[in-house]
């Protein structure tokens, strides 16, 4: 876990907390658009065995409209990515932290440092209510 992720770990299984953060991001008002299993990618790619991971695009269409009004080029970056990767004998979930992209540069408009402080809000509740559930 880096200062570029909001972060979470629990006890449950792989499986039950996919299924928990899909419901949380769902309460948050994002959509899954994108999932990559990187297990089974890297199995099928590289033949080689990794422990379970799931990269989930998530994305709130209201907050990406309103950023990609303040600064189309932020496109690059969306959707927020949520990771759930087990760790040994717990399972980790993490999420680029939206403040982390406005890091990137000298000058943020304040209607996108509006969007990524709504998005870390909504990202980080919902990590919690995983974290609690």
């Amino acid at each position: 876990m880096t200062d570029l992720t909001i972060a979470i770990e629990t006890s449950r299984d792989y499986d039950e907390t996919v299924a928990l953060v899909r419901e949380q991001l769902a309460e948050a008002g994002f959509g899954v658009l994108t999932e990559i299993d990187v297990r089974a990618t890297l199995k099928a790619k590289l033949d080689v065995d990794v422990a379970p991971q799931v990269i989930l695009g998530a994305c709130r269409p209201q907050l990406a409209h309103a950023a990609l009004q303040a600064d189309p080029s932020i496109a690059a970056m969306l959707p927020c990515n949520v990771v759930v990767r087990t760790d040994g004998d717990h399972t980790v979930v993490e999420a680029f932290d939206p403040h982390a992209m406005l890091a990137m540069s000298d000058t943020v408009p304040p209607a996108l440092r509006a969007v990524a402080d709504d998005a870390r809000t909504r990202l980080t509740g919902a990590l919690e209510a995983v974290r609690l559930a």
